[in-house]
């Protein structure tokens, strides 16, 4: 009895964990799939088989333009996550010796997280509007005669507000990486005669590529379906995947929406592998 409970153990302990897995993912993405293969006739979904979900979609030009403009901001938020995230947590790390405040600092990233996105987005509209506090301060000094009507409610706030979402999201993969760099190997290529820039290029960034890819992971699937940020600071004049599947599915059309989702998980993941294969994370874990 006991060399039986033995064997069917481990399948005992992974069998919830497996349920769980089974039942709030696979079991929903299986369903959007079956449902992309779906019909819509304009009051109703009709369960079946057809691909014309699919074909609207490749033979778009607008949903087409839609997916082009999704990784423009993907691409454009990953970069400057990048650019704002590795030197903050390159000075954590290296410059900042106390370890008391290298915690103090680093909750300080955290703090856009202390209130809700909706917020977030809301708070930009008195800085960056016409009348806002850019403008203004920019009219004041004479360096603009009048308002700047790209700050808000265009490409621009998209990203800037995306960035100040998910910076943090690259921030910590890589302050990760950087603390775990045994500082040795710094101080040997320091006596052997390397410069700052050697040392930043040969020991810290292969080091840190762990957390870089990992950080990067995160930005890239939080804004290939981000929609809330394209509708608000976006005023309705830009689109993305995101938005385009909520508009779908608040006219009904979930089989078209269901499609499109499936399209956009399909991106996700091959950028994803994309990543893993250029750097192993398995390093961090």
């Amino acid at each position: 009895m006991l060399k039986s409970w033995k064997s069917i153990q481990p399948y005992a302990l992974v069998t919830p964990q497996t349920l769980v897995l089974l039942l709030f993912l696979v079991l929903p993405i299986l369903m959007i799939f079956i449902v992309s293969f779906w019909q819509f006739d304009g009051i109703q979904m009709i369960p079946g088989f057809t691909l014309d979900n699919y074909k609207s979609i490749f033979t778009s030009d607008v949903t087409l333009r839609t997916y082009l403009n999704t990784f423009k901001y993907v691409f454009l938020v990953w970069f400057f996550c990048l650019a704002i995230a590795f030197p903050v947590a390159y000075f954590l790390a290296f410059f900042i010796e106390d370890q008391k405040w290298q915690i103090i600092l680093f909750l300080v990233c955290t703090v856009p997280f202390w209130t809700s996105n909706i917020i977030r987005m809301i708070s930009w509209v008195p800085v960056l509007g016409r009348e806002g506090l850019v403008n203004s301060t920019l009219v004041r000094l004479g360096l603009i005669n009048q308002p700047l009507e790209w700050l808000l409610f265009s490409d621009f706030a998209i990203v800037l507000g995306m960035v100040h979402l998910y910076n943090f999201f690259m921030i910590a993969p890589i302050f990760n990486s950087l603390m775990r760099i045994d500082r040795s190997l710094i101080t040997a290529a320091r006596d052997m005669g390397a410069s700052g820039f050697q040392i930043l290029k040969e020991i810290i960034l292969p080091l840190a590529a762990p957390g870089i890819a990992i950080g990067s992971i995160f930005v890239v699937t939080l804004v290939m379906g981000e929609f809330v940020t394209v509708r608000m600071m976006g005023g309705g004049q830009a689109a993305s995947v995101g938005k385009m599947i909520q508009t779908q599915i608040g006219s009904l059309q979930y089989p078209l929406a269901a499609a499109n989702a499936v399209i956009l998980l399909l991106v996700t993941l091959l950028l994803v592998m994309a990543i893993l294969r250029v750097v192993d994370i398995r390093k961090e874990l």
